[in-house]
């Protein structure tokens, strides 16, 4: 990506072991990420241009001479974020804190919209699954680097637990995957904030029991209509924009819970001063996906749930520049790359 729109297929010289503790895997499935729409929508001129992409499986092909728990042949799941796995922060499960991390697609670490990736700290940053996987379920398994590990990280901030009320404020993929988390953790009633009907039908096989299509005030009581006029105990906010912030807090119980996942696109936090009157718990941040895989996993593989569902079109890499349109255009939720 040079520019905001201006996305462009090159060839690129082929990854290299740099660190000891690097590995390279050959991408299998990628995707475009809403969050990556951001850019895509803002980016300012660059002469160099941003590798994009941080969602990935793949197969390892090298590693360096310090990794010891990844091989060459391993099928692996990629986290958005890449991280050593021994500092205090990865030992609390917020590898997206770690000290010697970082996040792929930036200007320093090159994306995985590609046909290969460099991995740092690959032995912290990798899941391994051995062989690769039924590919039934790789769509689904490509989800746990992103979408669905982050929908769930929503519902565990926003303190979902069996019987709560929960509101679910965006149904792009990241939200549609917190609807699968939601009820995953046993939610009683799951309200769906969003008016596009091909994501709402996506919502309600996952679990929603609700839909809510206005924005703003309405929205708002409407919610409250639907909760017996108090508001959800759990809200996950998917978004990042002020309006949806702003309507995530409105919609929380007295004493509730906000999960924000979406990247923020305002300094400073709306809503403070309702928060505050309301003993609202407002929390979140960039998903430790890599703490998730482990406890996720075992429902992907046995088709308990199906996250993989969130995408509605594949394009290969020459089709890159069209899905980021697709997705910006509203014409696609989720659209994964097979390289």
């Amino acid at each position: 990506m040079y520019s905001a729109g201006d996305v462009r297929i090159e060839n690129v010289r082929d990854p290299q072991i740099i660190e000891p503790t690097d590995a390279l895997i050959r991408v299998t499935r990628a995707c475009v990420c809403g969050s990556d729409l951001w850019p895509y929508q803002k980016m300012e001129h660059s002469d160099t241009g941003r590798v994009m992409g941080h969602e990935a499986i793949g197969v390892v092909e090298d590693v360096g001479a310090d990794v010891r728990t990844i091989k060459r042949g391993d099928f692996v799941i990629m986290p958005f974020a890449f991280s050593d796995g021994t500092c205090a922060f990865c030992h609390d499960g917020l590898q997206t804190s770690c000290i010697h991390g970082g996040f792929f697609g930036t200007t320093e670490v090159a994306g995985a919209q590609a046909e290969a990736v460099r991995i740092p700290l690959a032995d912290g940053t990798l899941f391994p699954l051995g062989a690769a996987a039924d590919d039934a379920l790789m769509a689904s398994l490509l989800t746990l680097s992103d979408v669905m590990g982050t929908g769930h990280h929503a519902a565990v901030i926003a303190k979902v637990t069996p019987g709560k009320r929960v509101a679910v404020v965006g149904d792009g993929a990241v939200g549609l995957c917190g609807v699968i988390a939601a009820k995953r953790l046993g939610a009683e009633q799951i309200i769906i904030l969003g008016r596009h009907s091909d994501r709402i039908a996506l919502a309600k096989d996952f679990g929603a029991t609700d839909v809510v299509s206005e924005r703003g005030d309405a929205a708002v009581e409407r919610v409250r209509e639907l909760t017996g006029g108090y508001g959800a105990h759990s809200v996950l906010e998917c978004v990042g924009l002020e309006q949806a912030v702003n309507t995530a807090i409105s919609i929380a119980r007295a004493g509730g819970a906000v999960g924000r996942v979406g990247v923020p696109q305002e300094r400073t936090i709306p809503g403070s001063e309702p928060a505050f009157y309301n003993n609202v718990t407002v929390g979140g941040g960039p998903a430790p996906v890599r703490a998730y895989i482990e406890d996720l996993l075992p429902d992907v593989l046995e088709g308990k749930i199906q996250p993989g569902r969130v995408f509605d079109q594949t394009v290969r890499l020459d089709g890159v520049p069209d899905g980021y349109r697709a997705m910006n255009d509203r014409e696609a939720i989720k659209v994964m790359i097979a390289p």
